[in-house]
């Protein structure tokens, strides 16, 4: 795993289960993206009593969906991910640039005086981790390789969680187009984000210089030759 500066990968979270202040309490488990952008703006603006109580709900109704999806379908990114497990929370958060802006989080719950972790998406994926139990909360090193190492079971995943989403749809368009489909984010770990973002730069030049090397291959060794077509029958004019 590469290193960035101005990164402390041993900062580790004195608690996941004891919430910084009064925000983090109310965000801890709201599934929807879209939601959960909407309350931060609110908070920050100290107009949180005129949101719609619904709206800070972990989890909307169905009729809520409905109508957040009719708004626009990224606000339903997130509001389908499985329910949480007694005690759960997010650690950390994959938001993908899709059509509905879906959402893979990466979960702990206490478990025999550490965590236990696990993955969900919206589609019922089973994900595979390579590590599912720590004693304490991870560190961001810890975290960075639970990601990196993380899969599909049946998919096999370049590039793990982190940037396996990038790659699976790098065929259908280029490094450039996709720097910014996969968003890594985390309330427990704030430079988490800071990290996979020197990734997806680096990932970006990496494709790019392969690209230009692909296209440089093929062209002619003396791009000052001419080329001579055979010249057109008068039969064909």
């Amino acid at each position: 795993m590469k290193k960035y500066p101005g990164i402390d990968y041993t900062f580790r979270p004195l608690s996941f289960w004891e919430d910084r202040d009064p925000l983090s309490a109310i965000l801890r488990n709201v599934k929807g993206e879209n939601r959960r952008q909407m309350i931060r703006d609110y908070w920050i603006q100290g107009r949180l009593k005129q949101l719609d109580p619904k709206l800070l709900l972990d989890e909307v109704d169905e009729d809520c969906r409905g109508r957040l999806g009719r708004i626009d379908p990224s606000f339903m990114g997130g509001e389908y991910l499985p329910g949480y497990l007694p005690g759960e929370v997010e650690i950390a958060r994959i938001n993908l640039q899709s059509t509905t802006s879906d959402v893979i989080s990466v979960r702990a719950r206490p478990f025999s005086g550490g965590a236990q972790y696990r993955v969900e998406d919206e589609y019922e994926a089973v994900f595979v981790l390579p590590s599912t139990h720590s004693p304490g909360p991870l560190t961001v090193e810890e975290l960075i390789a639970l990601l990196d190492g993380g899969d599909i079971r049946g998919e096999g995943l370049v590039g793990g969680l982190s940037l396996g989403y990038n790659e699976l749809n790098v065929e259908y368009s280029g490094h450039k187009e996709l720097r910014h489909f996969t968003r890594i984010s985390s309330d427990f770990y704030p430079q988490l984000h800071d990290h996979y973002e020197h990734v997806f730069d680096e990932w970006v030049a990496a494709g790019e210089a392969e690209r230009a090397a692909n296209e440089a291959e093929v062209k002619p060794k003396n791009e000052n030759s001419v080329i001579i077509l055979h010249p057109m029958r008068k039969s064909d004019s």
